[in-house]
């Protein structure tokens, strides 16, 4: 299946508009065929990250953002549950504890990144130091304008030292999440995942996409691209996050290590 990537991709340097951004999918695809297809990128990703394991010569990281009830949690349960946990692990970051607050807002996040030979999926990420401490006015706005650049130096420096990273933002409507709101709500099995207090987050969905727009647009770079998943359609969702993870543990052209010796000739007794 040919799906084009780039339609999805922010490129560095582009202004994004949030309300110009598909939240579903609604291209020529099916859904059965796109499941089908997806089965067989799950299958990709888990013999790639075998080698990718053995190689032991790259680390990618994997970051997921979106506004609650984006669907973060079912994306990594789909695309990323199926691989090895020996080899795969999720970090999810909450407000900050009082250690992470004695040291600098990215000490943290640097700890938790991924060891070569490893996938790390980051559940929200440094990027809230630039979203609800934005929108909520932790920290003074200059501080904030400074992050930017912080974050796109942090993400060379990683990208240097041989870690691939891509991030997703998982768009949705505000008339999807109050959907996802009810549902959670009705269902006595999915109360436990509702938080009042995200109605409060929800009246200032309009700052937290302005926030979005200004990461998005701002921190997008070819060694750390941004792509804009509509996430409304779920299978497509999956898709498109488990195309582009194959498509990148297949450009680092991985190889299983040599042996210095001569499987034939070994004897077990």
């Amino acid at each position: 299946m040919s799906m084009d990537l780039a339609e999805y991709l922010v490129k560095p340097g582009k202004k994004v508009t949030v309300k110009d951004c598909a939240t579903e999918y609604k291209g020529k695809l099916g859904k059965a065929e796109g499941k089908r297809e997806f089965r067989k990128l799950v299958n990709r990703m888990q013999e790639l990250q075998e080698v990718f394991y053995a190689d032991g010569k790259h680390a990618l990281l994997v970051v997921l953002q979106a506004m609650d009830a984006g669907g973060k949690d079912s994306t990594i349960r789909h695309v990323f549950g199926p691989l090895n946990p020996q080899g795969c692990n999720v970090v999810s970051f909450k407000a900050p504890n009082n250690e992470e607050l004695s040291h600098d807002y990215l000490w943290r996040v640097h700890k938790n990144t991924p060891a070569r030979g490893y996938i790390t999926v980051f559940n929200r990420s440094h990027y809230e130091d630039v979203l609800i401490v934005k929108v909520k006015k932790f920290v003074p706005a200059d501080t904030i304008e400074r992050r930017y650049d912080h974050i796109n130096a942090f993400e060379k420096m990683l990208s240097d030292e041989g870690t691939r990273i891509v991030k997703f933002f998982l768009n949705i409507s505000s008339d999807y999440q109050k959907a996802r709101f009810r549902r959670r709500l009705d269902k006595t099995e999915k109360n436990w995942k509702f938080n009042p207090e995200d109605l409060e987050t929800r009246k200032d969905w309009d700052k937290y996409m302005k926030a979005f727009e200004d990461v998005l647009s701002r921190c997008s770079q070819k060694y750390a691209p941004w792509y804009v998943v509509p996430a409304e359609t779920r299978w497509f969702r999956d898709l498109l996050v488990a195309r582009v993870i194959v498509n990148i543990l297949e450009d680092m052209a991985l190889k299983f290590p040599k042996i210095d010796y001569d499987p034939a000739s070994v004897v077990i007794d």
